[in-house]
């Protein structure tokens, strides 16, 4: 009965009577209760965070960003971009719309596309640059990477005496 009564001095169980012992520096939680606790004090901290986020007022628009309107003195400027929108949104708005494509056989790779070296996405089957005839030099880039790795290192000429 003693020990048992000095096994439980040492010892503090878990706050939330999960069975587990826990420890002062984690508020008497065990580490399952202390991470529960610890993941709803961020959630509501970032649901504080959003809430106050909207219903600030949007900052006001900076006098040097340009109107959305295009203006019709400048007939380039109207044919560069259709709809008045930046070149630069457009294009990534095209490209987020499009799904993903293997570039030999346009088979859609979705997330598991495979990026080559030579910057384009492939299927399972044409990932390897001999199944795709990829332009990329893989020699030359060795020869740079393992020249870069192992620097020349020449010593001086020593005098004759």
């Amino acid at each position: 009965m003693a020990e048992e009564q000095r096994c439980q001095e040492g010892h503090r169980l878990c706050a939330n009577n999960c069975g587990f012992f826990g420890s002062p520096a984690t508020l008497d939680l065990c580490s399952k209760c202390y991470r529960d606790l610890r993941l709803k004090e961020d959630q509501a901290a970032s649901a504080k965070v959003a809430v106050e986020r909207s219903l600030s007022p949007p900052p006001p628009p900076s006098p040097s960003s340009s109107s959305p309107v295009p203006s019709l003195s400048s007939p380039s400027a109207a044919s560069s971009s259709p709809l008045g929108a930046p070149s630069g949104t457009a294009a990534a708005v095209d490209t987020a719309s499009r799904p993903i494509r293997c570039l030999s056989c346009r088979k859609k790779v979705g997330l598991v596309g495979f990026r080559c070296r030579c910057g384009e996405t492939f299927c399972g089957e044409h990932r390897y640059p001999e199944r795709h005839s990829c332009a990329f030099d893989y020699k030359a880039a060795g020869r740079d990477s393992i020249a870069l790795a192992n620097p020349l290192v020449k010593a001086d000429k020593l005098r004759k005496i």
